[in-house]
């Protein structure tokens, strides 16, 4: 039976930030993710999370100017030193929290420029190499561009290709499904096909992007098939709820952590 992560940028908006925490797991989940911890203090992230017993699933890199539009700076020319500033910034976080996946954000560039890709995959590999020393593992999300337009990783076998080249045994695949299903269709044959090199999985309903309960996926089977495949790390809950929080938790009841 998979486990659940509360994605608490999406979810139980209801509360302030760091009472997500205490509501998730009031919810039953045994585990958060969020996009960015950086507006808070590490060490009352970790009161939240120790005082909750709560896992930290996972959370992104620095993504640059965020309300200016900035999607990541890894495929960005020039933006090599801050992305790694951002790495640095990335670890003091998971120091506090325990997270073991840290996702680095491409940022918005044209796919097709061989110097975006050049400036990615330099990025990718620093990036690697420090969450290395730290045994941690560095994920990479491709996202569909209606929801994230000009977003540079904007393909499964584009990133499918990059960790292979790599080779780097912590470089690991980002697998949200609700992207999936937009940007290729055909998820589980991916699901089966990527498996070996995911490391982190997200869901959303297609195409509401809200809970995981109906439009074009069969998320029970979907649910089935991760753990047929030995899928052993945490679901995040990636999806913006209808209404409250807590009302549409209907398809997590037999999930929930007792």
């Amino acid at each position: 039976m998979p486990a659940f992560a509360a994605n608490l940028t999406m979810m139980f908006n209801e509360w302030s930030f760091l009472d997500r925490f205490d509501a998730a797991a009031e919810a039953g989940f045994s585990a958060v993710e969020y996009l960015f911890p950086y507006d808070f203090k590490p060490e009352d992230i970790q009161e939240r999370l120790v005082r909750n017993g709560l896992t930290q699933a996972l959370f992104n890199m620095p993504p640059g100017d965020w309300d200016a539009g900035m999607r990541g700076m890894a495929s960005l020319p020039g933006r090599f030193d801050d992305m790694a500033d951002g790495v640095d910034r990335a670890l003091v976080y998971a120091e506090a929290t325990g997270v073991k996946n840290i996702h680095l954000m491409a940022g918005l560039a044209d796919c097709n420029d061989p110097e975006a890709h050049a400036s990615y995959r330099r990025a990718v590999e620093h990036a690697a190499h420090r969450l290395a020393e730290k045994r941690l593992n560095l994920l990479l999300e491709p996202i569909n561009g209606r929801n994230m337009p000009g977003y540079f990783l904007n393909d499964f076998r584009m990133a499918e290709q990059l960790i292979g080249q790599l080779g780097l045994t912590n470089v690991k695949l980002q697998f949200d499904i609700y992207h999936c299903q937009i940007i290729h269709g055909d998820v589980t044959t991916r699901l089966r096909k990527l498996m070996p090199i995911s490391g982190h999985v997200q869901i959303a309903s297609v195409p509401s992007r809200q809970e995981p309960d109906g439009e074009e996926l069969n998320f029970p089977f979907l649910f089935s098939e991760l753990d047929r495949l030995g899928y052993a790390g945490y679901v995040g809950c990636e999806y913006h709820p209808r209404g409250r929080t807590t009302d549409g938790l209907g398809w997590f009841e037999p999930y929930k952590r007792g």
